[in-house]
């Protein structure tokens, strides 16, 4: 039984090494050997260098936004308690839509001060009015004319005053008039958009100073871009731009440059650049998504190899080139290489070999490293 066993294990330490030397790539005097068992056993494949087209582009980042005409940020110009709202966020509201209802003593007391302002403009406005038709029959002093014009104009002045104050409020002054005084007021919506922010629960106090609602109008989506300094003569209006939301996914979008600023940012030293988004984005996407993006300011053609050609080391880059094959093997040189400009596909490269005589390793470069 051991003789078997013993013989067993031969035949499989011969089978294993035999498999090894038909597998594995050997390194011999700078050269590296492959069998053409193992070269395409591991779907390795030659290849040539080739001219290809590459864009010149300007790298570049920003974020998507919407021009402020087409955002708003609610306020109260006087504080008040939220009574309700019918909002959520993401509701989207048509311009001149209820937003929230506000409840205030305050707003009582304000159109009570107009009321009283008010009724007093029909009697300072008649005795004015006698003061000066008197002071031209000489029946009165300059003096008293002077008192009646004065206190006419003070109380018009206070009257108007408080009377844009109730309008703002969207307060009918007319209806004050009449003696309708009202303890709330209604807040509509300045731009037709999107809830993006909500911070009205009912019966939290709002203070002037607080934005408690802000709208956004989706369909006015655009690219933000800051374009440094040094690149600025490069960009011109139309051109392409291809961009990504690296948080969201790595799929490559289109647009093209629309505006361009005409001043340069002191602290950063980058000029704006805007550019369309396409309707189908404008759906997808949302306002303040940081995004990646090229924009294409011309092209060239270069040699070039696929980027699966190149391996790198040591922050260098590497080619495997065949210097010859026989019957069952290929031997390759690794020698550096250039990199240089670069998309999906093709890699621009460059050497002191002169490549386009020799047959490349375009596939399988990684395994062979």
């Amino acid at each position: 039984m051991k003789k078997y066993s013993s013989l067993l294990i031969l035949v499989l330490l011969a089978f294993s090494c035999k498999k090894s030397e038909e597998e594995t790539a050997v390194k011999s005097n700078d050269l590296i050997t492959v069998t053409k068992t193992q070269f395409e056993g591991s779907g390795m494949q030659l290849g040539t260098v080739s001219e290809q087209l590459f864009d010149d582009a300007v790298q570049t980042s920003g974020v998507i936004d919407v021009p402020a005409q087409h955002k708003a940020k609610i306020t109260a110009l006087l504080g008040g308690y939220v009574k309700n709202t019918p909002l959520m966020v993401g509701d989207k509201v048509q311009k001149g839509q209820l937003l929230v209802t506000l409840e205030n003593t305050e707003y009582v007391d304000l159109q009570q001060s107009y009321l009283e302002v008010f009724e007093q403009m029909t009697f300072l406005q008649s005795e004015y009015q006698r003061q000066k038709t008197m002071l031209d029959e000489n029946i009165t002093s300059q003096k008293n004319y002077l008192k009646a014009e004065s206190d006419y104009k003070r109380n018009k002045a206070a009257y108007e005053s408080l009377k844009q104050k109730l309008q703002l409020l969207n307060i009918n002054p007319k209806q004050v008039e009449k003696g309708n005084i009202v303890s709330t007021i209604q807040i509509y919506a300045p731009i037709t958009g999107e809830v993006t922010v909500l911070n009205a629960n009912v019966g939290k106090f709002i203070a002037p100073s607080d934005t408690f609602i802000e709208l956004v109008d989706l369909n006015h989506l655009y690219l933000q871009l800051n374009v440094f300094e040094k690149d600025v003569l490069k960009i011109r209006s139309g051109q392409k731009i291809n961009y990504k939301i690296p948080e969201a996914n790595a799929d490559l979008r289109q647009s093209t440059v629309q505006l361009i600023g005409k001043s340069i940012e002191s602290a950063n030293r980058t000029i704006s650049v805007s550019g369309q988004l396409s309707e189908k984005d404008k759906k997808q996407l949302i306002a303040g998504m940081f995004v990646e993006a090229q924009i294409i300011t011309g092209s060239k053609k270069a040699l070039a190899l696929p980027t699966d050609a190149l391996v790198n080391e040591d922050k260098k880059d590497y080619i495997f080139i065949l210097e010859k094959e026989d019957a069952t093997h290929y031997f390759f040189k690794r020698i550096p290489v250039q990199k240089g400009t670069a998309n999906e596909t093709w890699v621009e490269v460059g050497s002191k070999y002169d490549l386009k005589s020799k047959k490349i390793l375009v596939k399988g470069a990684f395994d062979l490293n």
